[in-house]
This record gives C-alpha cells, sequence and structure tokens, in this order.
C-alpha cells in the first residue's frame, strides 16, 4: 500500500470553509523558515499570523503540500508561499475556534534564520537542547 496523504491538508481546508461558512474569519499561523514566502517585516518571534479570508486574499490555494496566495500588507501586493509542513494552525479570529498541528518532524531540522544572521550564526551542538528551550507559543482553545 503506497503512503497515506497526511491529514493536515484536508484539516485546513474544511476548517477554512467552516469558517467562511459562518461569517468568521480564517487565520493562519505559520512557523517562519527559509521555505515560507511571507513579508518579514510582518514576522514576530517567527511566527507571522495571516487573514486567509477570500476578502483578504486574491487566488487562494490551498493544496495538499501549501498554502499560496496573494495578499496586501501596507498597501503592497505581496505573494505568499507557505508549505503545509510550516502551517501551525488556523482558527476563526471571532471566538478563536480552530485546530492547532504539532511540527512536523523534517520542519525541525533548522530554525529559521534572517539573512544576516545566517553570517554571523554559530552551529547547533545539541538539537535537543534548543528544542527544550523554545517556550511554546501556542495553546489549545476549546
Amino acid at each position: 500500500m503506497s503512503e497515506l496523504i497526511p491529514t493536515k491538508p484536508y484539516m485546513l481546508r474544511a476548517l477554512h470553509e467552516w469558517c467562511v461558512g459562518n461569517n468568521l474569519t480564517p487565520h493562519l499561523i505559520v512557523e517562519v523558515n527559509a521555505q515560507t514566502r511571507v513579508p518579514m517585516a510582518y514576522v514576530k518571534d517567527g511566527e507571522i499570523v495571516l487573514n486567509i479570508n477570500y476578502s483578504a486574499t486574491k487566488d487562494l490555494h490551498i493544496d495538499n503540500d501549501s498554502v499560496v496566495f496573494s495578499a496586501r500588507f501596507g498597501g503592497v501586493s505581496q505573494n505568499i508561499y507557505v508549505p503545509m509542513s510550516a502551517v501551525r494552525g488556523i482558527f476563526a479570529r471571532e471566538n478563536g475556534q480552530g485546530m492547532f498541528f504539532e511540527a512536523d518532524p523534517e520542519q525541525e531540522e533548522v530554525p529559521f534564520l534572517a539573512d544576516d544572521a545566517k553570517e554571523n550564526a554559530e552551529p547547533v551542538e545539541n538539537k535537543e537542547e534548543l528544542i527544550k528551550s523554545k517556550k511554546p507559543v501556542l495553546k489549545i482553545v476549546k
């Protein structure tokens, strides 16, 4: 039997549809890394929250591998690319209901470093210590 497609993209599409169907505003929590294409000026603590309502995006496409769309940031149109492995959650802005995902194993390879920080970066000797030292930034809302 071939490898199954992960459930995350299906859940993401379903919760996006649920938000839109209930006149709620879907927001995507993204862990920014070298593969994501988002406006860096809006990244905080390695994450960005994106409004993915149809009224805030153009050409929104959520497939099994990524979330792609165009949106305006500070009046400037930007193309956004978020690999599915970087998606940490989706929730409704109005009531906080949604779903949050655990980090993908392949995502934990290297933490994101801005281009200027890469030059001065020191190698990480103990990956487990680095992961344990990061404070959790998400909480489950019921």
